[in-house]
């Protein structure tokens, strides 16, 4: 139990701007080994991100309107991860915005510099993202954030244990994950997202709205990892980030679409008879 610990705490040093210093991180001895085991923790990191953001919207919706609660709780999750994963989206645009060659894409990925698809790329996620959540009935909202946080990294997982690590610097900053994710890490991060999803599917009883998300989510990460096997030959750090972003989205998307059509959990659902009554 010590050093699961321990390497969840190295999870959350490394995905997350929530402190773990002093003697917490002599605790958490931090090595590339831990946080290659540590990656069986990345989902339940995830997850305590989703209720971060989530406990932010609760609170502010009570005084605020909802679309300024969402964008409250959208900045608390990007404070609390530091947009690590945007960061991620916004370079793999500009990476495969443009059709260059594997070391082209790399060496655009690698470039700290933001171009004109990373830039639009990451106002057009957190435009969706915003709107979404907006659009979501206000009960619904923290569902859909901690199942959302969960279930994207669980698709980042399955791109670390499907397609090898594409960079071949020593000191590129997702190698030490990418040499030692085993696949029963792998799973106990995917069952943890599952294990939490479904106790909200049964609780809500929704089975077709977090079906089709689940599903969109999947459907995305497919594609992505698709697109890096054939330019790159594998996966970066960068692609990790996109993955995640792209399929947090599609899922937000996924349970939204579902509930939108049955006219159940969406914020604008209801529809008012603009027709006069005829008794007055």
């Amino acid at each position: 139990m010590t050093e699961q610990l321990r390497l969840f705490l190295v999870a959350l040093q490394f995905y997350t701007r929530i402190p773990v210093t002093g003697a917490l991180a002599r605790f958490a001895d931090f090595t590339p080994q831990r946080l290659a085991h540590g990656t069986r923790w990345f989902t339940l990191v995830g997850g305590l991100v989703g209720l971060v953001t989530a406990v932010v919207f609760a609170a502010a919706s009570l005084v605020l309107p909802q679309s300024v609660a969402v964008l409250l709780a959208m900045a608390a999750g990007l404070l609390t991860t530091g947009a690590f994963h945007e960061d991620g989206f916004a370079d793999f645009c500009d990476g495969f915005g443009t059709h260059s060659d594997r070391e082209r894409t790399l060496a655009i990925m690698r470039d700290s510099r933001i171009g004109t698809y990373g830039a639009v790329g990451i106002a057009m996620l957190l435009a969706g993202r915003f709107e979404t959540l907006s659009l979501l009935d206000p009960s619904w909202v923290g569902m859909a954030l901690v199942s959302s946080a969960m279930g994207s990294r669980a698709c980042a997982v399955l791109v670390m244990v499907s397609l090898p690590y594409a960079r071949d610097e020593a000191d590129a900053k997702a190698k030490p994950i990418a040499v030692g994710v085993r696949r029963s890490d792998a799973a106990i991060a995917v069952g943890l997202a599952l294990a939490v999803i479904g106790w909200i599917v049964s609780w809500t009883g929704e089975w077709l709205a977090f079906g089709w998300s689940i599903g969109l989510g999947l459907g995305v990460t497919a594609w992505l990892r698709r697109g890096m096997r054939r330019r790159l030959g594998g996966y970066t750090g960068d692609c990790l980030g996109a993955v995640q972003q792209a399929a947090e989205l599609a899922m937000l998307l996924g349970l939204l679409a579902v509930l939108y059509t049955a006219g159940a959990g969406v914020g604008d659902a209801v529809v008012v008879d603009p027709a006069p009554d005829a008794d007055h």
